[in-house]
């Protein structure tokens, strides 16, 4: 009357993964809108970079009381 099951459960079957030569044009489109995302990161951070540093800036103390 026991529900239990013995042994190790079988991993479901995973789809096989598509060769280098299967590309198809929603994975082109996927990939070139990666690349423009990661352009314009690249971009802003060179842009951030010649702004020069943003922190550090405000009241310095001294060790002095």
């Amino acid at each position: 009357m026991s529900s239990r099951q013995g042994g190790k459960l079988k991993p479901l079957k995973q789809p096989k993964k598509k060769g280098p030569g299967d590309v198809d044009e929603t994975d082109l489109e996927h990939k070139k809108k990666e690349q423009e995302a990661q352009k314009k990161l690249k971009e802003l951070k060179d842009k951030a970079q010649k702004g020069g540093p943003l922190i550090g800036g405000g009241i310095k103390k001294s060790g002095k009381k």
